[in-house]
């Protein structure tokens, strides 16, 4: 929870919502759980208070500027597929995903 005197680095925050978990944040953000603890040095992973701030990293751009929100039923696969491009390539772009466990509203950044 961020609580210090100096602003998140970044300027972004995540409020916590019942049932989030850090593992769960990190990635509809699009990043890792060591870089919210990075951010986030005095947060407890297993007691997240409701309505705390969680100071979120900077953004990693996409090249592109193309994402893919991901819907109910969406693999990597089918993405890659549907956009013609590669499941490899997806993965490239898109690092921190954990392409068994997309998230629903998760943004993939997709090739230009």
């Amino acid at each position: 929870m961020y609580n210090r005197q100096d602003p998140c680095p970044s300027g972004r925050y995540w409020r916590v919502k019942r049932g989030d978990t850090l593992f769960n944040i990190a990635i509809r953000t699009a990043t890792t759980v060591n870089r919210l603890l990075e951010f986030n040095p005095d947060v407890i992973p297993s007691n997240l208070r409701i309505n705390s701030l969680i100071c979120l990293p900077p953004e990693q751009p996409c090249s592109s500027g193309v994402y893919w929100e991901v819907a109910a039923g969406d693999t990597l696969y089918e993405i890659a597929k549907n956009t013609n491009t590669t499941v490899k390539k997806l993965l490239e772009l898109n690092p921190n995903i954990d392409p068994n466990n997309l998230q629903i509203g998760q943004n993939i950044c997709l090739p230009g």
